[in-house]
C-alpha cells in the first residue's frame, strides 16, 4: 500500500465514521456510539447492555500515559501487550481514541535499547518478561491503514523496528535465528503445563536474563511466529511509508524465520508444534501453541491440513465440545483439577 493510498483509505475511514472521530475529540463514553440493537427477548438485551456498560467502564487512564486505554478488567488493572492493542483494535467502532492510545502506550513508554514494555499496570510498567501473542505491529498497521494515521503510522514503523531488533539481540542466544523463551509469562501461559519447572518471569526482572538450570533458553514456535507477523506488517509499513529497500528486507526477514519454526520446530511425527528446549529436546506438550501459529499464516495447506486431521479438529484432542483448550485434552499433562488463573480448559465427563 503506497502512501497515496494508505491516506485515501484513511479519507473513507474518517468520512464514514464522523461521529466516532468526534467522540475521539473528548466526548461521550462507549455506550454513546455503540452499534443499536434491540430485541424483545429480555436476557439478551440486558446482557447486550451489561456488555456495554462494563466496556465503558473498562476505559480508563493509566499512570505513565496521559490517555485513556481499554484495560483487561476484572482483576486485572492494567493493559498487556500480549493482548490489549489486539483488544482495542477490535473496540476502535467505539472508541477509536482508546484504540490508538493502547498502542501509542506501549510505544510511549519504549525503552531507548527498543524494548517494548510487557504491559502497563496501575502498579507498575513491566518488562520483567517479553508475553507476546499478537504481534503489536500487525495491530498497529491495520490501525493505522484503517483511519489513515500518518503518526501513527511513522511512530509504530520506527517502534517496531527496535523492538524487532532488541528481539535479534536478547531473545536469540543460541544464534539459531528464532526467537526464545525465558519463563512462562514470555507466553502469557500462567500455570501451564508447557512451562512446568520453569520461573514465571526472568530473573530480577529483566527479560534478558534467564534462570540457569531450567533448561532455558527454549526455541519457542509462537514467540517466534508473532515476530514473523510483526515483520509482515513491518513491511507493509515501510512500503506505504516508500521505503521500498526496507520493505523487501522485512519480507526477506520474515520468510526466513517462517522457514526456522517450519524446519526446527514442527514434529511430522506428531504433526505439533513444540518449544526445543537447551539441550535441543522436544518439549512435548501439546498446546494452543498450534493456534497461534495459524494465526500469524506460518504453516502452508498440507502442514495445516495433518495438524486439523490429527490435533486440531480431532474431538480427543483439541476439538472439544468448546474448542479450543490450550492443552490437548489426551496430552498426559492435562492438569484436574484447575489450579487458579490455568491455561487449561474442563473436560466434559
Amino acid at each position: 500500500m503506497r502512501r497515496r493510498t494508505f491516506l485515501k483509505n484513511g479519507f473513507e475511514f474518517v468520512a464514514a465514521n464522523a461521529l466516532l472521530s468526534r467522540v475521539a475529540m473528548g466526548a461521550g463514553d462507549a455506550s454513546a456510539t455503540a452499534p443499536v440493537f434491540s430485541t424483545d427477548n429480555q436476557r439478551w438485551q440486558k446482557a447486550y447492555e451489561k456488555a456495554i456498560g462494563v466496556l465503558a467502564a473498562n476505559v480508563q487512564v493509566m499512570p505513565r500515559f496521559s490517555g485513556p486505554v481499554l484495560i483487561e478488567g476484572s482483576e486485572y488493572g492494567g493493559i498487556w501487550q500480549e493482548c490489549g492493542p489486539h483488544e482495542a483494535l477490535v473496540y476502535r467502532y467505539f472508541r477509536p481514541d482508546a484504540a490508538r492510545n493502547g498502542h501509542m502506550t506501549f510505544f510511549d513508554l519504549q525503552r531507548p535499547d527498543g524494548q517494548l514494555p510487557a504491559n502497563n499496570k496501575r502498579t507498575e510498567a513491566g518488562f520483567g518478561q517479553i508475553q507476546m501473542v499478537v504481534p503489536i505491529a500487525a495491530t498497529a498497521w491495520e490501525l493505522a491503514s484503517a483511519t489513515g494515521d500518518g503518526e501513527l503510522l511513522e511512530v509504530a514503523y520506527n517502534a517496531c523496528s527496535r523492538w524487532d531488533a532488541w528481539l535479534v539481540r536478547y531473545r536469540n542466544t543460541r544464534g539459531t535465528g528464532l526467537i526464545e523463551g525465558f519463563c512462562a509469562y514470555d507466553t502469557g501461559m500462567d500455570n501451564s503445563p508447557r512451562w512446568t519447572g520453569v520461573p514465571v518471569r526472568c530473573p530480577d526482572a529483566d527479560a534478558r536474563r534467564y534462570a540457569p538450570g531450567s533448561k532455558m533458553p527454549r526455541l519457542c514456535p509462537d514467540l517466534s511466529a508473532t515476530v514473523y507477523g510483526g515483520r509482515v506488517a513491518l513491511a507493509s509499513m515501510a512500503d506505504a511509508l516508500g521505503k521500498k529497500d526496507e520493505a523487501d528486507m522485512w519480507l526477506e526477514r520474515a520468510e526466513g524465520i517462517r522457514e526456522l519454526v517450519l524446519k526446527r520446530l514442527y514434529s511430522q511425527d506428531d504433526a505439533v508444534f513444540y518449544d526445543v528446549d537447551a539441550s535441543d529436546q522436544f518439549v512435548k506438550v501439546r498446546s494452543d501453541i498450534l493456534t497461534r501459529i495459524c494465526g500469524e499464516h506460518v504453516v502452508d495447506q498440507k502442514t495445516f491440513d495433518e495438524m486439523w486431521a490429527r490435533q486440531l479438529g480431532n474431538a480427543q484432542a483439541f476439538w472439544a465440545q468448546f474448542p479450543f483448550p490450550s492443552i490437548a485434552l489426551d496430552d498426559p499433562s492435562f492438569v484436574h483439577p484447575l489450579p487458579h488463573n490455568s491455561w487449561e480448559a474442563h473436560r466434559k465427563h
